[in-house]
């Protein structure tokens, strides 16, 4: 369940080259939008606290599922959305700057959330109860180390050099795309020898989780009046999950290679599944609506 060293070691220098990239299509004006029109961060994060491990819970009960998958699964949809749902966002042409606020938010937030559920689902389905504690500093330093940093390096190359910027647009989404493919790879690769296993184990119910995640992400979007690119962004951050944070708990922190399995799998299929909203995006999103300065 280890990643390879070109996870590991590659994957956070790509996405921080990627995240300047990003951060070149942005503008101060679109995080004051988000602040000034919250309710695609609400509904983002309640969706991402809340629903999302109550769908696991579900999900869990209905597929019968052993108790150390089931908790394993709980964890995963506990977890936060990923820095590569920024990511996915932008192939989308969604909302950016909400996705990154999300990611942030969430990832903080479940520095005290991920613990409580967690325990809940130890409780439920294995009649024990530990004493989780996730890395704060760790967890803040990822996200302004991978995230902020690079973000705010771009847009100050953008208010400096605004045709840089623009001419930077198209070869993000190029390499951040093939980034992912690479990435897609090396993780089946890299379980090539029990991926037929791992998915039997944990394959439908990780597939519905991810599957619930966007639909409840676009649904809760359009309840909310939400654009289609803030809707887009919601639904991504819901399906693009920490797999990293879900292999902590269940590796690290509960020492249970069995629990590690959702996570594991999670990690592998919404890759994909993420490809083909990014298409589904591109599709209903018009270029010129999801531009530089809109």
């Amino acid at each position: 369940m280890e990643s390879s060293p070109l996870i590991s070691a590659g994957l956070p220098i790509a996405l921080f080259i990627i995240m300047i990239g990003i951060g070149m299509t942005l503008t101060l004006r679109d995080f004051r939008q988000v602040a000034v029109y919250p309710k695609g961060m609400v509904v983002g994060t309640v969706a991402q606290i809340v629903l999302m491990p109550i769908i696991a819970f579900a999900l869990a009960s209905l597929l019968a599922l052993p108790p150390a998958i089931a908790v394993g699964l709980i964890i995963i949809a506990a977890c936060p959305g990923g820095t590569t749902s920024n990511l996915f966002v932008l192939l989308a042409r969604g909302n950016i700057a909400l996705s990154i606020v999300l990611t942030v938010s969430a990832s903080l937030i479940t520095i005290i959330t991920l613990p409580l559920i967690t325990n809940m689902a130890l409780q439920f389905y294995m009649g024990t109860e530990e004493d989780i504690t996730l890395p704060v500093g760790k967890t803040i330093g990822m996200l302004v180390g991978i995230v902020l940093l690079p973000v705010a390096i771009g847009m100050l190359v953008r208010s400096r050099k605004p045709e840089v910027a623009r001419k930077a647009e198209s070869i993000v989404s190029v390499f951040g795309g093939i980034v992912l493919a690479v990435l897609i790879v090396a993780l089946v690769y890299g379980t090539r020898d029990q991926i037929w296993k791992l998915l039997a184990q944990a394959g439908p119910a990780t597939l519905l989780l991810n599957g619930a995640g966007i639909f409840i992400g676009l649904l809760a979007g359009r309840a909310a009046s939400l654009t289609q690119r803030e809707s887009l962004a919601v639904a991504v951050e819901l399906g693009v999950k920490n797999g990293t944070i879900g292999l902590m708990v269940t590796l690290t922190l509960l020492e249970s290679s069995t629990m590690s399995i959702p996570a594991a799998v999670y990690g592998v299929l919404m890759f994909p599944i993420g490809f083909l909203l990014a298409m589904y995006g591109r599709r209903v999103i018009p270029k010129t609506t999801a531009g530089l300065g809109e």
